[in-house]
């Protein structure tokens, strides 16, 4: 068995089976081609169904001696495993080689948070003047609004905005749908955008029913995003490290620090488990002093 078709296999398998976004699904073959990559090079003649317990340690033992952080390490795992998993799953192989391998242990990190007023000051340092300037308007408060990951923003269609219900239709992970409120700035900014600035641009066929386009008329790219709120925060000197995520992390700790209730967040989040959501409550030490409070018996 050669790599390639194993790897076009798994690659198959993860687009089709588990329904995963072309960033997953390259970011696990990259695994893959690393984990080849050097087992071909240091091992002679290594195809997957020779692979052994040893062999995996010895390239986690390099990505170790490269300076690999421990959490890019065990995501690089997770791929892995993932891979000899599927390949035990069609009969390639008899026994899974990653059974015992472990993962490095990795803390739990509090994501970077904005304030109101870092917020507003981004959105109001956008140059409005530019054929542009609406248009960034618009996402940013998109991302604020209704919790957006980059690639549901990119690829939010026009179709998917229902304003008289207060609702636009996101598709998520794994291509689950579900129904986010919107602000009624965000309902402005964006019919702004859409009677001012998209109408003038000439819009490629595949690109019609995407909300947010380039000059070209095509869908933004995510770098782009990540480019306009770099800019945007060095601009007004903010030295946090952010990027569209940042929005998204804002949005979900606002909400928490509001009173609202963490199953309705895991729901506007898109998250699957609500473990998922409940690093929002370790940035309000109020929201847990609140909760403890009300249903310990000894409070």
């Amino acid at each position: 068995m050669k790599w390639k078709d194993s790897q076009k296999g798994y690659e198959n398998y993860l687009r089709l089976e588990k329904s995963l976004s072309q960033n997953s699904v390259a970011a696990y073959i990259n695994d893959i081609t690393k984990l080849s990559n050097f087992l071909e090079k240091n091992f002679k003649k290594m195809s997957p169904e020779k692979v052994k317990l040893h062999h995996l340690k010895s390239f986690i033992e390099e990505l170790n001696n490269k300076g690999v952080s421990p959490r890019t390490q065990a995501r690089t795992i997770s791929g892995i495993k993932s891979f000899f998993k599927y390949l035990l799953i069609e009969g390639k192989i008899n026994s899974d080689p990653t059974s015992l391998l472990e993962s490095p242990k990795v803390g739990r990190k509090l994501p970077e948070v904005l304030t109101m007023e870092e917020i507003d000051s981004l959105i109001d340092a956008i140059d409005l003047t530019k054929p542009e300037g609406q248009r960034n308007r618009a996402m940013l408060e998109t991302l604020y609004s209704c919790g957006l990951r980059v690639s549901e923003l990119v690829n939010l269609k026009i179709t998917n905005l229902f304003f008289e219900q207060g609702f636009v239709k996101i598709k998520g992970k794994a291509e689950k749908e579900r129904l986010v409120p919107i602000s009624k700035n965000g309902i402005f900014e964006i019919n702004k955008y859409l009677d001012e600035n998209r109408k003038l641009l000439k819009i490629s066929k595949e690109s019609e029913n995407i909300l947010f386009l380039n000059r070209r008329g095509k869908k933004l790219s995510r770098v782009m995003i990540f480019t306009i709120i770099k800019n945007l925060a060095d601009k007004v000197g903010i030295k946090k490290k952010i990027s569209p995520h940042t929005f998204r992390h804002s949005f979900a700790t606002h909400l928490i620090n509001g009173g609202a209730d963490l199953r309705a967040v895991q729901e506007m989040l898109g998250h699957e488990s609500i473990l998922t959501t409940e690093i929002y409550t370790h940035l309000d030490r109020n929201y847990l002093k609140s909760t403890i409070h009300q249903f310990h018996p000894r409070s």
